[in-house]
């Protein structure tokens, strides 16, 4: 007889190479009762066949929810759509030809069949609700900046830190940073939850999507890039010191540069940019000023944050917040 410990192991649900255990598929679909009553019948070995058809339906509608590619595929051609649904129905008839009026086994497939028809309502809505959302923000973005195709959601569904959880439901690039204000204003009066992204090099997840209903703006068009420009700044570089102005060197830069760039910027003027991560040819200024990201110059210059001297930003709630930095210690370590 396989004990229950087991059956948490066994990967039986066709499709499923993800980090996603059948168990937790089955519990996303079906519920977590469900789950218990399969692995009493199937201690009781009372499935077979019909448990077998059951994975295959749990296995097809989770590579769809998976696979934005799929989706995509389904979401433009209803009749292949309702093909896939068809053939769905089709196995839980079967399932129910074979019960034998067994309580359990139909307790089961009520649950697999409100699964289905929840899987068909996700389609329908999503469809609707692309067009809804695309209609607001084109009247914000360029059309080609709003992304709802698998190649963007599979490129944005995750960082570094390679942890998967959902799909976003669509990508933003703006070109402008004046458009940023309005989209995540936008974006809030729809309801989705809104991530910032740039070279998604980050090693935290912080640019993965805990949900569905998600919007990722990604920043990196945000590239423009000042010359290095001399500022006088109140410093104060010890903490019992007096506050002084010093003329410092300076450089703006929009969050979607890649920090490589500022560093050759400030090389051009024989200075040394402190903030240089091991991912400086593909991470972003924004993502560095987000996570305070250092390297090895931070150990005599400081990190990010240490080194900065304002930042302008747009505030969860839709508003422009400008943040300047008072009596500058110059990015020394106290």
């Amino acid at each position: 007889m396989t004990s229950q410990a087991a059956l948490t192991n066994i990967r039986e649900i066709p499709y499923n190479y993800t980090s996603f255990s059948d168990r937790e598929i089955i519990i996303r679909f079906l519920g977590e009762e469900a789950w218990e009553v399969l692995n009493n019948l199937r201690s009781k070995r009372v499935t077979g066949r019909s448990a077998r058809m059951l994975f295959e339906v749990l296995g097809d509608i989770w590579v769809v929810s998976r696979n934005p590619f799929i989706e995509d595929d389904l979401i433009e051609n209803p009749k292949r759509r309702d093909a896939l649904l068809e053939a769905l129905n089709h196995r839980l008839t079967q399932i129910r030809l074979r019960s034998d009026g067994n309580k359990a086994v139909l307790e089961l497939l009520a649950s697999a069949e409100r699964a289905v028809q929840a899987f068909r309502g996700w389609l329908i809505e999503s469809e609707i609700k692309r067009r809804k959302v695309f209609k607001r923000l084109s009247k914000v973005t360029r059309k080609d900046n709003i992304c709802f195709d698998g190649l963007s959601r599979v490129s944005h569904v995750t960082d570094a830190s390679d942890w998967r959880v959902e799909f976003p439901f669509v990508v933003l690039t703006p070109d402008t940073e004046q458009e940023v204000l309005t989209l995540v204003q936008v974006c809030i009066e729809l309801g989705l939850a809104i991530i910032p992204r740039g070279g998604g090099t980050g090693y935290t997840g912080g640019a993965v999507p805990l949900t569905a209903d998600s919007v990722v703006i990604n920043t990196e068009k945000l590239d423009e890039l000042g010359n290095v420009a001399w500022q006088n700044v109140a410093v104060k570089a010890e903490p019992d010191a007096e506050v002084q102005l010093q003329n410092i060197a300076t450089i703006a830069a929009g969050a979607g540069v890649v920090t490589r760039r500022v560093s050759e910027q400030a090389e051009k003027e024989g200075l040394v940019f402190a903030v240089d991560p091991t991912s400086q040819d593909a991470s972003c200024i924004g993502g560095n000023i987000a996570m305070n990201a250092g390297g090895k110059k931070a150990v005599m210059w400081g990190t990010t944050l240490d080194n900065l001297l304002s930042w302008k930003m747009v505030t969860p709630d839709a508003r422009w917040m400008l943040i300047e930095r008072l009596e500058h210690n110059l990015g020394k370590i106290h």
